[in-house]
Order: C-alpha cells, then structure tokens, then sequence
C-alpha cells in the first residue's frame, strides 16, 4: 500500500473510531469512493489497535482500576474496588460477541457492507441519537451504571454491528436514553469499546498473521501509530465539547453523509 493510502486510513479510523458517525462505515466507504484498492483486513486490525492504545491511555485510571478488580470478580467479590466495572464491562461486551460470531459464521457481515445500507444507518441512527440527547435526561453519572444498563448498552453496541449504525453512537444513544449526562455516557462508551476492540481485534488477528508479511508488518505499524496520534486528539476534543455542546454536530454530519451515500446508490 502507498503511504498516502495507509496515512488515509490511519486518520479516518482515528477521527471517527471515538465520534459517534462510525468508523467501519467510512473504512467501507473509503475504497469506493475514491476509487482505492481495498486495504484489507490486516491494516484494518492495526487500526484499532491503535485506537485501543489511545482510550486505555486517555481513560488510564478507569482501566487500571477495571484490571485491578479483575481477580476479585472472577472470585465473586463484587464490592471490593474495580470488581463491578470489570464485570459490566463483561456484561455488556457479551451480546456482541455473540451477535459478531453469528454474522461471521453466516456470511451476513459481508452481505451488509454496501453504500445503500451505510447510508440508512447513518441517516435513521443520526436520527435516533438525535431524539435520545435532546430528550434524555442527565440524571445518571458514570457510578450509577448498574447491570441493568449494561444489558441495555450492550445490546445497543451489538445492533452497532450492522456498518454505518457507529459503535460509539450506538451505545451514548443508549446511555443518553438511559439517563446518563453527555460526558459520563460517552466515558462508559469509550469503556465498552476497550474489550470489543479487543474480542474482535483478535478474532481478525488470528485470520491476519497466516497471511501476514514483513511488508505487511510495517505498513500496520505505520497505521497503527498514526491512528493512536489521531484517535487520542480526536477523543480529547470531543470529551472536551461535551462540557458544554450536544451531539447536534454529529448527527448532522450523519444526516448529510447518509442523504449524500442514498443518492449516490439510487442514482
């Protein structure tokens, strides 16, 4: 791949892995619309892991505790510090997994990667996360997330798997219709994004190193690298507007995009 092709993917996939206007669905749209080869599952994977470097650091403490509680859970000590983090984490990444292997193994998940269905996504999901910010209340903090919600959330993030719904968007529409104020339902967002980036980082991994090559190997640490730098900015600047703006911003660029990818594939 040229080092403009892997500089394109590595700042697409770093701006809009954290905002809520989807990063699989623009890493689709990518190749058709600028009539680029397809850069494959591989740089995909180094990708995320980028993004996945960039929210354990931005959320470092939060994560550190998770781990610390990890032992305790699996012992059943659920008060003791980080245990019912960890465990909500656990929860609400299970209904991907599931849903993620039953597409993989159909076929489904190939069958769904076209512009017409991007394109709803992005206009009725823009919609939906439109309504639950406007509407939902900003009673809930990131401390009242409870198992309930985690249920909820994750079944918000596994509909996410469908291209162009937006993993992030998914689930801050659940947790803003839940309740939870602007800043602490994107935090619990980001969270749930850490172990699915893992489960489906590794699933795509091991399919990637049977193939994988030394030129392969450096242009994903090139993408890797450069998406961590992109998606850190990108997550400290949006973490930072929802101090005082609303999700507006992004559904509108959702509406327009969608509007825009509908007309191109009916016309």
């Amino acid at each position: 791949m040229s080092f403009y092709h892997l500089v394109l993917v590595a700042i697409i996939q770093g701006i809009t892995e954290f905002l809520p206007v989807s990063s699989s669905g623009h890493l689709i749209l990518l190749p058709n619309l600028l009539n680029l080869p397809d850069q494959g599952q591989a740089i995909d994977v180094a990708a995320h892991i980028g993004t996945l470097f960039a929210v354990i650091l931005y959320f470092r403490t939060d994560v550190a505790l998770a781990f610390r509680g990890f032992i305790p859970m699996l012992m059943g000590r659920l008060n003791a510090p980080g245990a019912k983090l960890c465990f909500l984490l656990a929860v609400a990444t299970v209904p991907v997994v599931i849903i993620g292997l039953i597409l993989k193994l159909t076929g489904l998940d190939d069958v769904m990667r076209s512009l017409t269905v991007i394109g709803w996504t992005m206009l009725v999901f823009g919609i939906v996360l439109y309504v639950a910010d406007q509407r939902g209340a900003t009673t809930k903090a990131d401390g009242d997330w409870n198992l309930r919600d985690a249920i909820i959330m994750g079944l918000w993030q596994a509909v996410a798997l469908i291209p162009g719904t937006s993993r992030s968007g998914a689930t801050i529409t659940g947790a803003r219709a839940l309740g939870y104020n602007r800043q602490d339902g994107a935090k619990l967002s980001m969270l749930m994004s850490i172990p699915t980036i893992i489960a489906s980082g590794t699933l795509a991994g091991l399919e990637v190193i049977k193939t994988a090559d030394a030129s392969v190997a450096l242009d994903g640490a090139i993408v890797v690298v450069l998406s961590f730098v992109t998606a850190l900015l990108a997550l400290t600047l949006m973490m930072r507007l929802l101090r005082s703006t609303s999700f507006t911003p992004y559904v509108i660029y959702r509406i327009g995009l969608g509007l825009g990818l509908l007309w191109i594939a009916y016309t």
